[in-house]
C-alpha cells in the first residue's frame, strides 16, 4: 500500500469536483487525473465512487455534461459547473473553512 495515499475524507467529494470543474470542463478521467495531480498524488478516487457522484450532481442541477470527442478521438461526457454549482461550490467551502478552523482549533490547543 503506497503510504502517500489517503482516503477522501467523507463529504468533501462534491467540494473537490465542483473546485477541479470552476478551471474548465473535464470528462470522468480528467476530473480523476486533476484530482490525483492537484492532492501531490495522496488522492486517487475510483471510478465507482467518482460517477455516481457526478450523475447525483448532473441531476441536482449543479453540473451539465455533453458528449465530445476527447484528445484521443474518442466520445466522453464533459462536465462543466452550472450557475447552482458554482453557488453549491460556495457554501461547501464555506463549511469546509469552518470545519477546517474547528478541528484546528481543537488539534492545536490539545
Amino acid at each position: 500500500m503506497d503510504s502517500n495515499k489517503v482516503d477522501i475524507p467523507q463529504g468533501t467529494l462534491d467540494l473537490m469536483i465542483l473546485t477541479i470543474l470552476t478551471r474548465e470542463a473535464l470528462h470522468g478521467y480528467g476530473i480523476s487525473q486533476r484530482l490525483a495531480v492537484l492532492s501531490r498524488d495522496h488522492f486517487h478516487i475510483n471510478p465507482g465512487s467518482l460517477f455516481p457522484s457526478l450523475y447525483r450532481l448532473e441531476a441536482d442541477g449543479k453540473l451539465k455534461a455533453e458528449w465530445r470527442d476527447t484528445e484521443n478521438a474518442r466520445r466522453a461526457k464533459y462536465y462543466r459547473l452550472t450557475p447552482s454549482g458554482r453557488r453549491q461550490l460556495e457554501q461547501h467551502r464555506e463549511r469546509w473553512n469552518r470545519v477546517w478552523f474547528a478541528v484546528a482549533s481543537v488539534v492545536e490547543g490539545a
